[in-house]
């Protein structure tokens, strides 16, 4: 059963092992780690065998979802960063 991670779906898939032997050397071909390569075989696949149509809406809310959590990021660094300066300023400074 798949557990949330975050804004995305933790799986894991147990495989054989001369198979994921294979996969290893593909992913170390192509400079990618495993996970990634195993990651894009399930993307293209799905691609390939679920109506084009749900398949981009997919992609568009997980292009949204990305987007928001970028923004979510850099609101709170911006935040942290004028906490973090207003902090440093002394609150009644003498003249």
């Amino acid at each position: 059963m798949a557990r949330q991670h975050g804004n995305k779906q933790y799986l894991q898939v147990l495989l054989d092992n001369a198979k994921y032997q294979l996969l290893e050397q593909c992913a170390q071909e192509r400079a990618v780690r495993v996970s990634a390569l195993a990651r894009d075989a399930v993307y293209e696949w799905l691609s390939k065998n679920v109506d084009p149509e749900l398949f981009q809406a997919a992609n568009l809310i997980d292009d949204a979802t990305w987007k928001q959590s970028v923004r979510n990021r850099v609101k709170g660094r911006m935040e942290n960063k004028f906490t973090s300066l207003a902090s440093d300023q002394p609150a009644n400074p003498e003249k």
